[in-house]
């Protein structure tokens, strides 16, 4: 391997012979995107547009992950759309306003309930690996941020660095770094990607 400056000018890419590869955040959306009620011990993430409330003073962290030439993904399971209890164009619409508040490049969702064993579902890789082939991201070299040990351990067996928030739903489950903040995170990221650097396969 032979390090070599990015040809985008940001650290966000890796060439290979006839494409290149981009490198991605994959993000968690209720609790880090989006707030969410805790009842029982457990997150409540919303199931309506007048619930939906956006972590909009994120957005210029986020801001610092785009510059740095990532491309930036949210990942959620939603699985009410499997019950029924949820409006799939509500959902829609909850995150147009999403990718409108904030500087993301997709929302990828899983609409399954635990029983029907979809392979999307978080804690299962699924939804990485959709956002690889429709982003041709290199998942190795591509991170994961939540406050969940679902994502922890979909990002383990993705090949993805899992950079998480603290709190009580961690569980004990592999977590490569665990930080107090989303910002620093981020700081975590871009450190990692300036030690690693852009490299041609």
């Amino acid at each position: 391997m032979l390090n070599l400056p990015s040809p985008a000018g940001g650290a966000g890419f890796l060439l290979s012979q006839n494409c290149i590869m981009k490198l991605g955040v994959f993000i968690e959306r209720d609790g880090v995107l989006n707030r969410v009620k805790v009842e029982r011990r457990h997150q409540v993430g919303p199931l309506t547009l007048d619930e939906f409330r956006i972590n909009t003073q994120i957005a210029p962290l986020l801001q610092r992950l785009k510059q740095a030439g990532f491309l930036l993904i949210a990942t959620t399971n939603q699985p009410g759309l499997a019950r029924g209890y949820q409006s799939r164009s509500e959902l829609d619409l909850m995150h147009r306003l999403l990718r409108k508040a904030l500087p993301l490049d997709d929302v990828i969702v899983c609409p399954h309930d635990e029983s029907d064993g979809c392979p999307c579902r978080k804690p299962r890789t699924g939804l990485l690996r959709e956002g690889a082939f429709n982003w041709h991201l290199n998942l190795d070299r591509s991170f994961v941020i939540s406050d969940k040990w679902q994502d922890a351990e979909a990002a383990h067996q993705a090949g993805c660095t899992s950079v998480m928030l603290d709190s009580p739903w961690l569980g004990t489950v592999h977590h490569d770094l665990v930080l107090p903040d989303l910002g620093a995170v981020i700081d975590k990221i871009l450190q990692l990607q300036n030690v690693n650097g852009p490299v041609f396969v």
